[in-house]
């Protein structure tokens, strides 16, 4: 699994990376991206062919206006003009370059993004448990944004200055000798490595810096998604502090960070001068002994100029292609990883027929080392109702999550139909089995659209019924903007009740052939209970029913009810056989009925056993 934070990963191989990326940059389904990519290396080499050309057409100017040769004014007049035309040209290039590869790099990241996004859903539920949201989201982020920027480096600054340094030291050989071309290459050589020492020696304050910002982020997302838990506690100065002291930290690493860029400009800018005053030294000795005209003289310094210009940006290149491969072998770790729960290759699709469901001799833990479940059996028979019920830390949820298949078990073998659900796609065993669950978690959408999520393209008349179904289209409509209301961040502006309702609607609109209940009436109040109870009741008739409850009032007429005890099955039977089995079942029942006892409003023993008896 990778880290938490990218900047902790040495760094990998350029051209390891760049392969890596390169079917994104030259798709295969996509000619005319692949054709824009071939003109924007054009318009690069016509680039570097103008910004070539234009020192010379300078240096001619320049000897058109030595003494004597007046009457060609007009020639070196030509010249200047040529020389304004070239510079122009050379912008021109450059930004049509933009404009043709903007679309291949935007493509390319959005390409990779989406197919990290898929990734990520496909993990596993243990994954994303052990892993921060935020953390995760800033690996994408820097990732992608990376991208953009590598492209742009690689091909557009550190290509055409290799191309440059090349040109440029051939027309040294041809015009000045092979001393100035020493020079040269010495120069670029010194300014690389002195480049290059700096900016390892900043690469630990850069590290600290964004392991810093990672951690003022997740601290940030972590407090604003408990943004309850800190009302409940007072704690808003806590998190202002907690916060405060991250956000420092960073600052701190910051500064550091920027002093030290400071010295790699004041030491880089030092070299090209140095080389720039040798260099037209020369020049102006070589003049002075008639070995070279005035022109020259300008005609190196205008080389020079412009080929230290990308030499100037050559920190802030370096820094960012290893911080980009930084962060983008972060984001190739998170694709990396693998599944832990995958579809078995050429995994057919479940065929549910009647609905049956069957454990047998199920072994499950999470942690290898503490196993949950001690060889579980039972059977749900097509359209019958089983509920499981124990004490808290039982494994009572820990079924329902190994029916969705969100883990592997250890041993055993689930089926539903006679069909082994490791041996069929996640898809369709998923789009067979709906889900009431105790915590509901809603998106921050509207009402209508959470409820229309259980069944994509539903219409609104059928989202509609399956909230009165639920009992919450009345209240619903008292809503300002009815099924257009937005419910917050996960849900938080309706209350426990409503969210399960809407749980149970969308759950209604999925209609699935098999429906799981994890303490689906947990959040709501007597009466609603009642009227949602009846509902369930009369839903679960035409289906095959998994009931996970704590309160065994509502599961008194389930067809069988298994009790759970430290991952065993410790009794199974219906409510009145359980009672009257005076075990754990029957202490949990007189404990729960005292309780109720006390709680005016709740159905009493007597309801209860009507209930059955009806």
């Amino acid at each position: 699994m990778p880290p938490d934070t990218a900047s902790s990963s040495p760094v990998p191989p350029i051209w390891a990376t760049f392969r890596r990326f390169l079917p994104y940059l030259w798709p295969a389904d996509a000619p005319a991206l692949r054709r824009r990519v071939v003109v924007a290396m054009a318009l690069v080499l016509l680039a570097k062919l103008v910004t070539l050309v234009m020192p010379f057409a300078y240096k001619a100017a320049i000897d058109r206006m030595a003494p004597g040769l007046e009457p060609a004014a007009g020639l070196a007049m030509a010249l200047v003009v040529a020389y304004a035309g070239a510079r122009f040209g050379g912008v021109l290039f450059d930004n049509l370059r933009n404009a043709v590869f903007e679309k291949v790099g935007q493509e390319a990241g959005r390409r990779l993004a989406d197919d990290v996004f898929i990734h990520l859903h496909r993990l596993s539920l243990r994954f994303h448990l052990d892993r921060r949201t935020g953390a995760v989201t800033k690996i994408v982020e820097r990732g992608t944004k990376s991208i953009d920027n590598m492209l742009y480096f690689l091909l557009f600054n550190i290509a055409p200055t290799i191309i440059e340094l090349v040109a440029v030291c051939a027309i040294f050989l041809v015009k000045f000798g092979p001393g100035l071309v020493t020079a040269t290459v010495v120069m670029v050589a010194l300014y690389i490595w002195f480049t290059r020492t700096v900016t390892e020696w900043r690469n630990q304050l850069r590290r600290d810096m964004v392991d810093m910002d990672t951690n003022a982020v997740a601290h940030a997302v972590d407090s604003l998604l408990n943004f309850e838990t800190v009302k409940y506690f007072g704690a808003e100065a806590r998190e202002a502090q907690r916060y405060g002291a991250a956000m420092r930290r960073y600052a701190q690493a910051a500064v550091k960070s920027e002093n030290g860029l400071a010295w790699l400009n004041i030491g880089q800018s030092l070299i090209t001068n140095l080389m720039m005053a040798g260099a037209m030294a020369y020049s102006v000795w070589g003049w002075s002994r008639g070995i070279f005209s005035t022109g020259d003289v300008v005609l190196v310094n205008t080389l020079l100029s412009q080929l230290f210009r990308p030499l100037d940006l050559l920190g802030m290149v370096y820094r960012t292609i290893r911080q980009g491969l930084i962060d983008m072998e972060a984001m190739y770790q998170l694709i990396d990883t693998q599944a832990e729960v995958a579809d078995a290759p050429g995994a057919p699709a479940l065929h549910v027929s009647g609905g049956e469901v069957r454990f047998d001799h199920v072994r499950f833990g999470y942690d290898p080392e503490r196993e949950i479940l001690h060889g579980v059996s039972f059977t749900v028979p097509a359209g019958r109702t089983l509920a499981i019920v124990g004490p808290s830390g039982a494994g009572k949820s820990t079924i329902a999550r190994i029916l969705f298949r969100f883990y592997d078990i250890q041993g055993g073998q689930v089926t539903i139909d006679g069909q082994d659900i490791a041996a069929v796609t996640q898809a369709s065993l998923r789009a067979a089995i709906g889900i009431v669950p105790q915590d509901m978690v809603l998106f921050n959408d509207t009402v209508g659209y959470n409820i229309g999520y259980g069944r994509e393209g539903a219409p609104q008349e059928e989202i509609e019924a399956a909230a009165r179904a639920a009992s919450i289209h009345d209240f619903i409509m008292d809503l300002p903007q009815g099924y257009a209301t937005r419910v917050g961040e996960r849900g938080l502006k309706l209350s426990g009740g409503e969210k399960q309702r809407v749980a149970i609607a969308r759950t209604l609109l999925k209609d699935p052939p098999l429906l799981v209940l994890d303490e689906a009436t947990s959040a709501l109040d007597s009466r609603t209970e009642t009227e949602i109870q009846t509902v369930l009741r009369d839903i679960s008739r035409k289906r095959t029913t998994l009931v996970v409850a704590h309160r065994l009032s509502t599961v008194v007429d389930a067809d069988e009810i298994i009790v759970l005890d430290k991952g065993m099955i410790v009794e199974r039977g219906r409510h009145a056989d359980l009672v009257r089995a005076d075990g754990l079942y029957a202490t949990m029942w007189a404990r729960q009925a005292a309780e109720r006892e006390t709680m005016p409003g709740e159905p009493g023993i007597e309801d209860i056993f009507e209930v059955v008896e009806r």
